[in-house]
């Protein structure tokens, strides 16, 4: 049922999207600008197209996730109580059509009694209790929705210790030469350089009153871990888009090499020529792979939507199936809120193979808890720690950014 209520969700959209194009199609037509009434509605509606999106994927994720609680469960031989299952997927079913209808943003679910009895008790170690694998799943898939980089084709590399990966890399190719009868034979050596993955550590605090977590009548811990994960990995995912590489990971956009600037006058606003200069300036073995594709933020996707050649087709593609990504020259569209909006200067595009951008991460998310550190104030303490850097291999042209002009 999901993923039916998923198609209908990406059906909304399709008809949005037919309504915004209406819009400029309207002003191409009377040859003239938006105007500030249809810019606003415009927005609007690109907006709901988002909103739509993460809607559908998030139902998407919730009928995977759900077959693989059910598959789990009936592997260990939970049966469980009928009566109670068919009330629980009464309640869930309800909450999924509010979620269609817009009554929700967002939902959660309870975990079965199976499950909060496997995700009450852990290992105790350094004064608390280490939540159990069950949590660093949850959290995993938290730092994942937010890290777009890592669900966007980037390399992940989980390590068990936190020491300096060295990865080999060519920096520049031999070349051939002709060679005449009886000639010396020429020709260039190719260069080797190397980059160089640390353990930058990201954390949270987190302080609850005893008596809170005695007294509430709800799953706290499991919705501390989820908090605290997306704290953490929005943390890291900052890093992996923007960092500086120092004391930090060097992050995407300050490892990819210039594509494209965007026309003078339109503020960092990418024209349709700048997305095919862009495309065209990734070599075709890096333009071809799999992994290959766009990194934008939300805002500058409303401003590509509008985008057109000069047959009239839209350059942005929306997607016809819940879970699939939209397209932009047939290549998926990753959006993450910590890229650059459009501006003078801003590098806001990035296209190329995804996946020559690695990422770190050291034993995963720890979700940790002491009952011993605020002892004087009798005050639970929950800590979220995750190690991990990232850079990008191939900086000769791997992935290659849009940016905007200096005037």
């Amino acid at each position: 049922m999901s993923v039916a209520m998923a198609q209908l969700l990406i059906e909304q959209r399709k008809n949005l999207e037919s309504q915004a194009r209406e819009i400029i199609d309207t002003a191409e037509t009377e040859k003239r600008e938006l105007t500030a009434e249809e810019n606003v509605k415009f927005d609007k509606i690109s907006a709901d197209m988002t909103s739509l999106r993460s809607r559908s994927d998030q139902l998407v994720q919730f009928e995977s996730d759900a077959k693989a609680a059910e598959e789990a469960l009936r592997k260990a031989g939970h049966d469980g109580k009928q009566e109670q299952r068919q009330a629980e997927a009464g309640d869930v079913e309800a909450q999924l059509r509010k979620l269609v209808s817009g009554e929700l943003r967002k939902m959660e679910l309870k975990a079965s009694p199976e499950e909060l009895r496997a995700l009450s008790k852990g290992t105790a170690a350094a004064g608390g209790n280490t939540v159990p694998t069950t949590f660093y799943g949850q959290l995993i898939e938290h730092m994942t929705e937010s890290a777009a980089l890592i669900n966007a084709g980037a390399t992940v590399l989980t390590t068990t210790s936190g020491e300096n990966i060295d990865l080999p890399v060519t920096t520049s190719h031999g070349t051939a030469a002709l060679v005449t009868e009886g000639g010396t034979i020429g020709g260039t050596d190719p260069a080797f350089g190397k980059r160089t993955l640390g353990a930058f550590k990201y954390g949270e605090l987190i302080l609850v009153p005893t008596e809170l977590a005695q007294d509430t009548a709800v799953d706290l811990e499991g919705y501390l871990a989820r908090m605290a994960g997306r704290a953490v990995g929005n943390a890291l995912g900052a890093h992996l888009i923007s960092g500086t590489g120092t004391g930090q990971p060097l992050g995407l956009f300050n490892s990819t090499t210039l594509g494209a600037t965007s026309a003078t006058g339109t503020v960092g606003a990418p024209t349709f020529d700048n997305i095919i200069d862009l495309f065209y300036s990734v070599i075709g073995p890096y333009r071809n792979s799999p992994n290959a594709g766009w990194l934008i933020k939300d805002s500058t996707a409303g401003q590509i939507r509008k985008l057109k050649d000069t047959s009239g087709r839209y350059l942005w593609e929306a997607s016809t199936v819940a879970g699939q990504p939209d397209l932009i020259l047939a290549k998926p569209v990753q959006t993450d809120p910590n890229v650059a909006a459009t501006a003078l200067n801003a590098k806001s595009v990035a296209f190329g193979d995804l996946s020559a951008y690695y990422v770190r991460l050291v034993n995963g998310i720890r979700f940790e808890r002491s009952d011993d550190f605020k002892f004087d104030t009798d005050t639970i303490a929950f800590r979220a720690l995750i190690r991990g850097d990232g850079v990008l291999a191939d900086q000769t042209g791997a992935v290659k950014h849009l940016a905007g002009a200096a005037t």
